[in-house]
């Protein structure tokens, strides 16, 4: 059997297969790392950046919040400030009312106008001190005589009520273990004698009675309401029936 010739025929160079030269193979990959370092530098970039601006805005949130806590104490400090000016404010106009009523009382009581009195007892004022002791302060006066001196012993009582019965306690009561003949006073135009008081417990008391004793001349009496001797303002002393 012969063999067919069309096994054996070369074949023509136009109609061999073309196949890519080696070096535009390396180009393309290259091309391909290029493309890819690139998209990876851009990503890198992007993120980068975007990491800055989250850290530039974390820190401008730490410095707003770090302003914000140091206004709100700066506020607080300057509330306290403030409260604590009112509150001596208010005390200075305590004080300044407290002159002025002094000034007003010295001068009445030298003022060339003023009416002459013998010895009396101007106010009384008392001050709780706790556990039923109280401390008082008693204005005496006179200027019916500016040029004698004026001296004796000053004893209070008390009229109040206990148990539901009234009781008057004296002054060998409200002082068992001090002067019992009373707290002396010596002066020539005014003085105020200050002691200390005790109310035996479940003692209200209603009204306080004053006595001054001066010597060679005979006693001198006041009263005033209790409320009236323990509040802010001492009252002036109204005469026994």
């Amino acid at each position: 059997m012969a063999e067919d010739p069309r096994y054996h025929a070369p074949m023509p160079d136009s109609q061999l297969p073309e196949h890519p030269h080696p070096r535009a193979h390396l180009a393309l990959l290259a091309l391909l790392a290029a493309a890819l370092l690139f998209g990876l530098w851009g990503v890198w970039t992007v993120v980068g950046a975007r990491g800055g601006e989250a850290a530039t805005v974390g820190s401008e949130l730490d410095g707003l919040r770090q302003q914000v806590a140091t206004l709100a104490r700066s506020d607080q400090v300057s509330r306290e400030a403030n409260q604590d000016l009112q509150g001596t404010l208010a005390e200075r106009d305590e004080e300044v009312s407290a002159l002025r009523a002094d000034v007003a009382f010295y001068e009445r009581l030298v003022g060339s106008t003023s009416q002459r009195r013998g010895l009396t007892v101007h106010g009384l004022r008392l001050q709780p001190q706790g556990e039923g002791a109280w401390h008082f302060t008693a204005t005496l006066t006179q200027t019916l005589n500016r040029a004698a001196v004026s001296r004796g012993r000053l004893t209070l009582a008390v009229e109040g009520s206990r148990n539901g019965s009234l009781e008057r306690l004296e002054w060998s009561d409200l002082r068992p273990q001090d002067d019992a003949m009373g707290a002396e006073y010596s002066f020539k135009y005014f003085q105020q004698l200050e002691g200390d008081i005790l109310l035996p417990e479940g003692f209200t008391p209603l009204r306080v009675h004053v006595r001054l004793a001066p010597v060679g001349a005979p006693a001198v009496d006041g009263s005033f309401p209790w409320a009236d001797a323990a509040g802010d303002v001492a009252p002036r002393s109204s005469p026994d029936a």
